[in-house]
C-alpha cells in the first residue's frame, strides 16, 4: 500500500504536507521499518552541542523535536488503531505545544529518547503487521475531519521526514 492508493477524502488537506513527503512508491509498512533504522541514525549523527540548539526563541531544540515525533506517533497510531478497528467515535485533536514541557525532553539523554522512539516504532510496526490492508482503508473521524487508518499511518512517517528536513535546514 502506497500513498498513490490514498483518496482525497481520506484526510484533511492539512495532513497532505506530511503525506506528500512519503515516497509515492514506498510501501507503508516498509516506511515504518526504514524509520526504525533511519531516525536513530539521523539523531545519533547530530553533534551533542546541537541537541539543545534553538534556531529562534520559542522553537524546540532537537531533543524536543524527537520527543514530539514520539508523541505524535502515539497520537496518530492511536487514531490508526481505533479507525482500523472500525471505531466511528470522533477522536479529539491534540495541541502538540502543551506536550513538550511535561515530557521533560530537555532533561532526557539522546539514548533515552532513542530508546523511547524505538519502543514506540516497534509497537507501531507490530500493530501494522497485524492488520489487513482492508482494515487500513477504514475511515473514521479525527480532529473534526475524516481520516482513514492508513492516512493516519502515512502522516506519521511523512511528519518525521518533514522534521528531519527542518533540522537539516535550520539546526545543523
Amino acid at each position: 500500500m502506497t500513498t498513490q492508493d490514498l483518496k482525497s477524502n481520506e484526510f484533511d488537506p492539512y495532513y497532505g504536507r506530511y503525506i506528500d513527503k512519503f515516497s509515492k512508491t514506498e510501501h507503508l509498512r516498509d516506511g515504518f521499518k526504514q524509520g526504525l533504522v533511519h531516525i536513530p541514525q539521523f539523531f545519533d549523527s547530530i553533534p551533542e552541542e546541537r541537541l539543545s540548539y534553538r534556531y529562534a526563541p520559542g522553537k524546540w531544540d532537537c531533543k524536543e523535536i524527537l520527543q514530539h515525533l514520539i508523541d505524535t506517533e502515539h497520537v496518530f497510531m492511536y487514531r490508526c488503531f481505533r479507525i482500523a478497528r472500525n471505531d466511528r467515535t470522533a477522536l479529539a485533536g491534540y495541541d502538540q505545544n502543551i506536550y513538550i514541557d511535561p515530557s521533560n525532553a530537555k532533561d532526557k539523554t539522546r539514548t533515552a529518547l532513542l530508546s523511547e522512539y524505538t519502543a514506540m516504532r516497534t509497537n507501531s510496526i507490530v500493530f501494522l503487521d497485524s492488520i489487513t490492508d482492508a482494515d487500513l482503508q477504514n475511515i473514521g473521524n479525527a480532529n473534526g475531519g475524516d481520516m482513514s487508518a492508513r492516512a493516519a499511518a502515512f502522516t506519521i512517517v511523512g511528519h518525521e521526514i518533514w522534521h528531519m528536513d527542518t533540522i537539516r535546514e535550520k539546526y545543523l
